[in-house]
């Protein structure tokens, strides 16, 4: 079925993407929004714009049935999820299909395969992809736990199967600490997920994370190289780039392969990423997950690439096969994301809304802002922080790494505190400007290193 109108099912600086990339390529844009967000910039850029509830994202944004009624009632083609949400929601890609309509991504059987956390190792180890140390399945008690953990030692994850996005992980460093846990945990789970099945995993320690971007027709699949996120704060991505400087080329071959043979044995089809942890001193790698959806950092991909990922994505929706072969993906110099939040690193990073009184975003060679700001928005307080994201490419890493510097200091944004000042630091930092960390690094380096009030002056 050929895609000639879409709907945006999604808020903030990823919907300001996708209604961008659907309109070059001639589409006709239907926005939802809730009360809160009737003036946000994807709402002013779409043809149409569509009030599906009150602020709770609850009542809108994960609301199936409203969200299905909106796309009807538009007459549009397809919907695009985003990311967050709805995106992996395996019940809404089945809702969208029943309504007639095309989800922009893949199957509900894929994204219930691979979104179970326990089910996506199984799937991962038959396609010979390794994975981490750890349960086999679900845990069912304590006494299950005591098997696996006298195989693997401590410390051990402990892991929600329906978790996503850094939720639902709870580290035990002794058995003592595992029974504490382990009920705390299944209750959490339960409730943030509606599922409190656990399972475990070793933890690597000085772990890198780096995942590759698939993109598959349902049929073939390809690669478009790796990116690195280990600069995690709260297991959530604060700093992405790519390619990573940690993989020696054997080690990126073997990985891109693996990436590419487990989204074949699944038949995947759209953009999904396949994620991993990295033990840079054993050069070994260990599937971790796969996200069914477009990511936060997909940009830095884009940068290094070429490819415009939204588009594909809407392309094979539409019924068609992937337009470019593995041969055809080249790899050009080297791209930084730094995610701008509405937080104030100064005090422990609470979240700060406020109106944008005033804003000047750098541009330039090789500098990209994706971002849902403009002057006199008010950024509302019921949903992310993320306000942006900061790009920027060159043919080095080192010359990234001065051009993020310069764009940093160049993007101004008035009325509220924003994690700009962080990512300053970081860029002057040495262990991050030689490329020396790990998914436990920036934590400790908050607590010892980071000085909230260095470089204000510049940003200010």
């Amino acid at each position: 079925m050929t895609i000639r109108s879409l709907l945006v099912a999604n808020r903030g600086e990823i919907a300001v993407r996708i209604v961008k990339a659907a309109k070059a390529m001639g589409l006709r844009t239907v926005q939802v929004h809730s009360a809160a967000d009737a003036d946000m910039l994807a709402v002013k850029l779409a043809d149409e714009a569509v009030d599906i509830g009150p602020p709770s994202a609850a009542k809108s944004y994960l609301n199936i049935e409203c969200v299905v009624a909106a796309a009807k009632e538009a007459g549009v083609d397809a919907i695009h999820p985003g990311y967050g949400f709805l995106s992996e929601n395996a019940a809404f890609a089945q809702a969208i299909t029943d309504a007639g309509l095309i989800f922009i991504g893949p199957s509900a059987e894929a994204i219930s395969l691979l979104g179970d956390k326990v089910k996506a190792r199984e799937v991962a180890a038959a396609a010979g992809v390794p994975t981490v140390p750890g349960s086999d399945g679900l845990i069912a008690d304590i006494e299950a736990a005591r098997a696996v953990t006298a195989r693997t030692g401590f410390p051990v994850m402990i892991k929600a199967a329906a978790g996503g996005g850094g939720r639902g992980i709870r580290i035990a460093a002794s058995m003592e600490e595992f029974e504490r846990q382990f009920p705390l945990a299944s209750a959490e789970a339960k409730a943030a997920f509606g599922d409190g099945g656990l399972y475990i995993e070793k933890v690597i320690e000085r772990a890198r994370h780096v995942e590759v971007q698939i993109l598959g027709d349902g049929v073939d699949a390809i690669h478009l190289f790796e990116r690195e996120c280990s600069l995690q704060r709260r297991r959530q991505k604060v700093w992405e780039e790519a390619p990573s400087c940690s993989l020696p080329a054997d080690v990126r071959d073997a990985l891109c392969a693996s990436a590419v043979a487990l989204a074949k044995s699944v038949g995947y089809k759209g953009a999904g990423t396949v994620e991993y942890l990295y033990d840079e001193d054993a050069g070994a790698f260990y599937f971790i997950e796969v996200n069914t959806r477009i990511q936060v950092e997909h940009p830095v991909t884009e940068m290094i690439t070429g490819v415009d990922l939204v588009q594909e994505m809407i392309r094979i929706a539409g019924g068609g096969k992937l337009s470019l072969r593995q041969e055809d993906i080249r790899l050009s110099g080297h791209a930084i994301e730094c995610r701008i939040n509405a937080e104030d690193p100064a005090r422990n990073f609470v979240p700060g809304p406020g109106t944008i009184s005033s804003l000047s975003v750098p541009e330039g060679e090789g500098i990209r802002f994706d971002t849902m700001l403009y002057e006199g928005y008010t950024v509302p307080p019921f949903y992310d922080s993320l306000l942006g994201k900061l790009i920027v490419h060159s043919t080095d890493r080192a010359a990234c790494m001065t051009r993020l510097e310069q764009a940093l200091k160049d993007l101004k944004i008035g009325g509220l505190a924003t994690t700009v000042p962080l990512h300053l630091a970081l860029c002057r930092d040495d262990s991050v400007q030689t490329g020396a960390v790990h998914t436990r690094f920036l934590e400790p380096w908050l607590e010892e290193s980071f000085q909230p009030d260095a470089g204000l002056e510049e940003v200010a």
